[in-house]
């Protein structure tokens, strides 16, 4: 049977990192299991923007925050790297500072 891994602080930074380079300053993120979530607002009261989910060593699964609080899922899965882009990309509503 197989286990997933647990996403592991330097995979929050690269994601981090990543998207500081395309302008979302305002995002960070942490790792929660197996997920690397990416959050804005305050501490106390964070705004959910999106997480990606580890699926196997290598790969990982874009999953934008939805409605009531759930996550959205998505057929998208790729290294952590394609993901960032893809989100950055081809969702960019999703990284939008919310007030």
């Amino acid at each position: 049977m197989a286990t997933t891994r647990k996403a592991e602080p330097h995979h929050a930074s690269r994601v981090e990192q990543c998207l500081h380079e395309h302008g979302g300053t305002h995002l960070r993120t942490r790792c929660y299991g197996a997920a690397v979530i990416v959050e804005s607002g305050p501490e106390d009261d964070p705004e959910k923007h999106f997480r990606l989910r580890r699926d196997t060593v290598h790969l990982w699964l874009l999953e934008p925050a939805g409605r009531g609080g759930r996550w959205e899922r998505t057929p998208f899965r790729g290294d952590l790297q394609e993901m960032v882009s893809m989100a950055v990309d081809t969702f960019p509503w999703i990284l939008t500072e919310i007030a």
